[in-house]
């Protein structure tokens, strides 16, 4: 497990006077899955500049993705086959190991849409993903 994270200020993020803003990977992720890709696409061509930062932003997002893949198949290789669901999916009780809390808890997370979520044959079903995202701003 990842050592939790400190809020950090925007002046954090902020280098060079206010002429470059760093952007971490697991933030690039949520821009990415939130929109970012949409605008990347559209304003392809516009300025060359803004076509490599937005491009420069979703490689970071794949990196940050892909990292969050290999170790849930590490985790997957080292479960049993009953328990390991998938790379993309988790069940609350997965959830739960990983957040170190309570399936209760997960549950009261999702319906206070602090994870996202979705119930499939009246099991939610929660993506890797988000839930890297809520532990993150959840140790931060």
């Amino acid at each position: 497990m990842t050592a939790p994270r400190r809020a950090r200020g925007a002046e954090a993020y902020v280098h060079g006077g206010g002429s470059v803003v760093v952007v971490p990977a697991r933030v690039a992720a949520w821009l990415d899955s939130h929109g970012l890709s949409g605008l990347r696409v559209s304003a392809r061509g516009v300025d060359p500049e803004v076509d490599a930062v937005l491009a420069a932003l979703h490689l970071a997002s794949l990196t940050w993705r892909t990292s969050v893949q290999a170790e849930a198949r590490a985790e997957a290789a080292g479960a049993c086959a009953e328990v390991a669901t998938g790379l993309t999916w988790m069940t609350t009780t997965q959830a739960a190991d990983r957040l170190g809390i309570t399936a209760r808890g997960v549950r009261l997370a999702i319906s206070e849409n602090r994870i996202p979520a979705e119930q499939v044959d009246g099991r939610w079903r929660i993506r890797r993903e988000d839930l890297e995202h809520h532990r993150a701003t959840r140790a931060s």
